[in-house]
Formats: structure tokens, C-alpha cells, sequence
């Protein structure tokens, strides 16, 4: 069953699932990335193992440098979504967090050098 949700959450970058399957699930996947951020073929091949589908181990190995960067964790953040309405069991989104900084600045509040300037602008 971890298998199958482990191809899923890196199929589709996030899943819902109950509370304790997603705390599980995140064992899972950090051990994966780890795999694929070391990036070797034994790496690979321990990867191949655990995930379903060729073409997603090859776009993780392919992308786990550039998007995981140099933290050694925290590759996953679960957020509580609430209660299934049925039973009544928490449930859970589950998705992976880059570590990518957005490109775009904040704008630097102006510079005023003097009390004169000051009341110019407001």
C-alpha cells in the first residue's frame, strides 16, 4: 500500500489520505529523496524497488538536487484537512515542499535623508 502512495505523492506532487497513513508515508518519502538526492546507480536501483513507475524515479533523480537544494529534510509538510465524514478519521494532505526561493523582490521602502523630503511626501 506505501508503495502504491509513495508513486502517487511523487506522481502528483500531493494526496489526501487519513492522519497516521500521511506521518507514515512521510518516512517513506524522505528516505526516497535522500536516494535520489545521493543520485548513484545503487541509489537508483533502491529506489526502483520501492517506486512503481521508471519514469517518475527518472524525473526525481533528474530534478531531487535542483529542487531539494542542501537541507538534509523536511522534504514533506502534512496538513490536517479535517474528519471524513463516514468514519469520522482524520484526514490529511500530504506534498512535497522545494526548496526553490522565489524570484520575485520585495521593494525597498525610500530612502528620506531629511524632515523636509519627509513632509513632501506626505
Amino acid at each position: 500500500m506505501f508503495r502504491n502512495m509513495v508513486t502517487s505523492l511523487f506522481k502528483h506532487d500531493r494526496i489526501k489520505t487519513t492522519d497516521a497513513k500521511a506521518k507514515e508515508l512521510r518516512r517513506w518519502a524522505d528516505q526516497i529523496i535522500t536516494l535520489a538526492k545521493r543520485g548513484d546507480l545503487h541509489a537508483r536501483r533502491q529506489a526502483l524497488s520501492i517506486i512503481r513507475e521508471k519514469d517518475i524515479v527518472h524525473k526525481l533523480f533528474e530534478e531531487a538536487v535542483e529542487r531539494f537544494g542542501i537541507v538534509s529534510g523536511g522534504y514533506t509538510r502534512i496538513t490536517k484537512l479535517g474528519r471524513r465524514p463516514g468514519d469520522a478519521a482524520l484526514v490529511s494532505m500530504i506534498e512535497l515542499v522545494s526548496s526553490k526561493v522565489s524570484g520575485g523582490k520585495k521593494k525597498d521602502k525610500p530612502v528620506i535623508e531629511n524632515k523636509q523630503q519627509e513632509e513632501n511626501l506626505a
